[in-house]
């Protein structure tokens, strides 16, 4: 058990990531504060996945019931062409044989469920907002952190015993660990992302379908209440770093979208069971970014100050993986700073151990999956193979997952049954 007379570790992110990150921490019985630039946390974005591996964690949470409630338990995935014929399919989630289902749900409301934990748990002040981090200098036995209050335009100086750089995509930590990293990689490909109230659902009203033309392809599944996320992704460049010089907008998930700009790409498509055009006009918001990741790096952080998350490896959604290993490296964060006890150090490195080489798996396995599809995706041969290379470079295997030993410290009141869900 970690020296709670010791500084917390100091959160920089209050996302999915860091939130989870709380959480861990507090099971473990460390104490954390979560320190957020935006004034307001507000449930924004649009749909995600949640694969087994993440909701197991999440179970062990005591979250189980929340995600129950507010996601669909994604029962297949279905790959056609753009007139509806099924190519391939798999089972998902607790129909794959794995414990824990696969959730479809909205990324703003995931996020609010944490952060509601978060405050029971923690109390009221655990999630500092408005404070921005500008930059952290660490000493023997702290780190110590520079912040600008955004509400009082001051700035202040906060000791934590780590410092876990949660915050994004464009992460100021990593800024400060890496500062010579140059652009993000970019796919060459664009993506409009949008959430539709459809009354109708379609196939099992539990899938999650991938259709193609060889060019253009169309990602769609529920994620609750009769709305229906959807993906659309182009190619209109080579891969390539992510140009600085304003050709290409900035990576951000809430840059408004035109819906004319994507709908362009889909003339002719006709599903039968689905209309995409009408699922795209009628998107209220529609967001549009490229498809980015990062080269995965041989180490995160040094001594008491490490990433986690997008900051530590952004990755291109194929895989529906990002969110998934960013709860993961906030458990396994949690599971080895309370094996380090007082040494902190120690206990980061060991995370760094843990997760670097795995989570470098990942991005590799989703670049892969990214650059065979196209016309594989109309080949239902080479389907099944890129998604069996995918499982074996980044899926916990079925088996594998059933049966590892939970990551929540032992005496803490929360962990699994023998089915799999919270107990406390």
């Amino acid at each position: 058990m970690e020296d709670t007379n010791k500084a917390p570790v100091l959160i920089a992110g209050a996302g999915i990531g860091g939130l989870t990150a709380a959480l861990s921490l507090h099971a473990a019985g460390i104490d954390t504060v979560v320190l957020e630039s935006s004034r307001d946390i507000r449930p924004l974005g649009v749909g995600m996945n949640l694969l087994p591996h993440g909701v197991r964690e999440l179970t062990e949470l005591g979250l189980g019931d929340g995600l129950a409630a507010l996601g669909v338990a994604t029962a297949e995935h279905v790959f056609c062409d753009s007139a509806g014929n099924q190519l391939f399919a798999e089972p998902r989630g607790l129909s794959q044989g794995y414990r824990w289902p696969q959730y479809s749900i909205h990324r703003g409301e995931l996020q609010m469920l944490l952060l509601e934990r978060v405050r029971e748990r923690l109390g009221p002040d655990a999630v500092r907002t408005g404070v921005r981090l500008l930059d952290f200098t660490e000493d023997p036995g702290a780190v110590r952190v520079r912040v600008r209050d955004r509400a009082r335009d001051a700035e202040e100086t906060l000791e934590g015993s780590a410092l876990i750089g949660a915050d994004g995509l464009h992460s100021t930590v990593r800024s400060r660990l890496h500062p010579k990293e140059g652009p993000l990689s970019w796919s060459g490909q664009r993506m409009w992302r949008g959430v539709t109230v459809q009354e109708e659902p379609f196939l099992t009203g539990r899938s999650m379908v991938v259709a193609s033309d060889g060019t253009a392809s169309l990602v769609a599944y529920p994620i609750g209440r009769n709305r229906v996320n959807w993906v659309c992704l182009v190619r209109v460049a080579e891969p390539g770093p992510l140009p600085e010089d304003g050709a290409v907008d900035t990576a951000d998930d809430y840059r408004e979208g035109r819906v004319d700009d994507a709908l362009s790409h889909y003339d002719g498509w006709s599903l039968g069971w689905l209309d995409v055009r009408e699922l795209l006009k009628r998107s209220e918001h529609i967001l549009e970014y490229p498809m980015v990741d990062r080269e995965p790096l041989s180490a995160w952080g040094r001594g008491r100050v490490t990433l986690l998350g997008d900051a530590a490896h952004p990755m291109y959604p194929a895989g529906a993986n990002g969110a998934s290993q960013a709860v993961l490296d906030a458990r396994v964060l949690a599971h080895e700073l309370a094996r380090a006890g007082d040494d902190t150090p120690a206990g980061l490195a060991a995370y760094e151990r843990a997760r670097v080489e795995a989570t470098a798996n990942v991005v590799h396995a989703g670049r892969a999956m990214e650059r065979a599809a196209g016309p594989a995706m109309l080949d239902r041969g080479r389907l099944a193979q890129i998604m069996e290379f995918y499982r074996k470079m980044a899926d916990s295997e079925v088996a594998e997952l059933n049966a590892r030993p939970s990551l929540t410290p032992s005496g803490t009141g929360t962990g699994t049954g023998s089915d799999g869900r919270a107990t406390s």
